[in-house]
């Protein structure tokens, strides 16, 4: 299976299929109001600005289990990404990233990439999985690994 026969709740839209994005490179990332990386949002709407035309589309994944980070509702999250950061790549609804509740989306994820020595639980806010545009290749990158570090091999990508 790949990346496109997953579903998720758009933070305006209702459900929406990732199909939608198939061919786009993605940035898939789990955020929060909160945190101390919270600030990655910043770069992460840089990418979207400087690539979205080209073929990146980036995701975020609003969730609340760690460190209660996101207690907000969806109207208080978009609320805050887009006063705060001015945030116009796609927001999806609250999701758990771990757990058996997690989104079928992120046990997907999880499978595919797994962290250090092979963990599948993310560990904390803002893991990034970086997503190929045929849907297949993915990789994860820890939440102390900023979005701009990420520029070349999203070029690499692109080019793919």
């Amino acid at each position: 299976m790949s990346i496109y026969g997953y579903t998720a709740k758009s933070i305006r839209e209702g459900d929406v299929s990732l199909e939608r994005y198939r061919g786009k490179v993605l940035l898939i990332v789990n955020t929060a109001s909160q945190c101390g990386f919270t600030n990655q949002y910043a770069d992460l709407e840089k990418l979207h600005e400087e690539f979205g035309d080209k073929g990146l589309v980036i995701l975020g994944f609003p969730c609340n289990q760690f460190g209660q980070q996101e207690p907000g509702d969806e109207a208080a999250i978009e609320q805050f990404c887009t006063t705060s950061f001015g945030i116009k790549f796609p927001m999806f609804a609250k999701v758990e990233v771990n757990g058996e509740n997690a989104h079928p989306l992120y046990q997907f994820l999880k499978s595919q990439a797994p962290g250090f020595l092979g963990t599948k639980n993310i560990k904390w806010n803002f893991t990034k999985f970086l997503v190929s545009s045929n849907g297949t290749k993915i990789q994860r990158f820890a939440p102390t690994t900023t979005p701009a570090k990420l520029r070349e091999r999203i070029l690499e990508l692109l080019k793919t």
